[in-house]
């Protein structure tokens, strides 16, 4: 196995509990390695830290699937597979969830969400890649699926200099019904966003339940209707969703039907900002007590923070101008470059910015079967918050 030499004392961040080496710390850096190899990952000592995949290509050059001086196990991945798993299932987590949280799991660039038979799979990386085989020999053995579907359709592939041609082996259907919480979703498999379905909301779903009792609803960023038809079912007097893709208000449509609820969850294809305008001059039907605000990862990159955070902000201040006394905002954000401070100064700002007075209710994150690594910020991505106007 090929090795790679860190700089001096490069190698604390790693033994503080990151599993990430970056091309800068790396002592003559080696840029004809094919991407994907595995490596060992020495000290400027020469003692080994761990093993990983390599990159040389990539600002994030090595990803540590071990630490320590060790071999890897001939069969590392279809343990590694099994052990998340068991994990899962210690949740209450089986039958539909998220298998496979890439460094969560000690799987750097894996992403595995099941719906029941069927496995959808997000490879972000070459060394990932390059074990395909090895995965799916994995996931036969530890979930016999009729179905896998490798979506190769993140951005992050191109990074890692990969193709985003889907591949499926046995029979992938282009949509499935799964249940989360009691309650039935048809999913878009192939033609959906990220794998599907958000089951890291799993969690925050179910925690807004008594809250939704008797209320208005204005649920924006649908999507396929979960948060909407989860406060519909949880007595909610009334549900207004909104989402920008045609395809997911209709699916959303057949949720709400699929659930007897079609005429209390009513999704539109619109605006969410020109929704929240017409909110705060009180021209709905009805004055919303309840404001679902899910938005996509406006962040892609660091450098496009700033202004993420300045549209996060004015989402934030819009809503709550909207609401009355009482009212509720349900808050998220779902990228690893908005940190918790940063999230709850973003509430800071929209609330100081709409001249409200509010309380912080919960400030919760991302479902259990997307484990946050302590020592590695970067598998922290999702937070939520439930905010009340005073």
């Amino acid at each position: 196995m090929l090795q790679v030499k860190l700089k001096a004392k490069e190698e604390r961040r790693l033994k503080a509990g990151h599993w990430w080496v970056f091309s800068n710390e790396i002592d003559g850096l080696d840029t004809s390695i094919e991407p994907g190899t595995l490596v060992r990952v020495l000290a400027s000592d020469g003692v080994q830290v761990g093993i990983g995949t390599f990159n040389p290509h990539s600002l994030i050059a090595v990803r540590l699937l071990q630490k320590g001086e060790a071999d890897l196990p001939e069969d590392f991945i279809f343990e590694k597979l099994d052990e998340a798993y068991t994990r899962r299932k210690e949740i209450g987590v089986r039958k539909y969830g998220r298998m496979c949280y890439g460094e969560g799991d000690n799987l750097p660039g894996l992403v595995i969400d099941r719906y029941g038979d069927i496995l959808v799979v997000d490879v972000l990386t070459a060394g990932m890649e390059l074990l395909k085989p090895q995965i799916t020999k994995a996931l036969q053995k530890i979930f016999k699926p009729t179905g896998i579907y490798y979506k190769n359709d993140s951005a992050f592939r191109a990074l890692e200099g990969l193709t985003n041609t889907p591949e499926i082996i046995g029979e992938v259907p282009e949509t499935v019904e799964i249940e989360e919480n009691g309650i039935k979703y048809i999913v878009p498999i192939r033609g959906g966003q990220k794998t599907g379905f958000y089951f890291d909301q799993r969690e925050n779903r179910a925690f807004l339940k008594p809250y939704f009792k008797d209320k208005l609803v204005l649920d924006l960023y649908s999507y396929i209707g979960s948060f909407g038809i989860t406060a519909a079912k949880a007595g909610a007097a009334q549900v207004w969703g909104c989402d920008s893709s045609a395809a997911a208000v209709e699916l959303a449509q057949k949720n709400a039907e699929l659930n007897g609820v079609k005429d209390i969850a009513v999704f539109h294809r619109d605006d969410a900002e020109r929704l929240l305008s017409a909110m705060k001059k009180g021209e709905l039907p009805d004055q919303p007590d309840m404001v679902l605000l899910d938005p996509p990862a406006f962040v892609k990159s660091r450098k496009a923070l700033p202004q993420a955070v300045g549209l996060y902000v004015k989402l934030v201040k819009m809503a709550l101008e909207g609401l009355k006394p009482g009212g509720y905002l349900a808050f998220s954000t779902c990228s690893h470059h908005v940190s918790r401070e940063l999230f709850v100064d973003i509430i800071r700002q929209g609330v100081s910015k709409s001249g409200v007075q509010a309380s912080l209710i919960e400030l919760r994150g991302q479902a259990k079967d997307h484990p946050v690594l302590i020592g590695m910020p970067e598998t922290e991505y999702l937070h939520f918050a439930l905010v009340q106007v005073r």
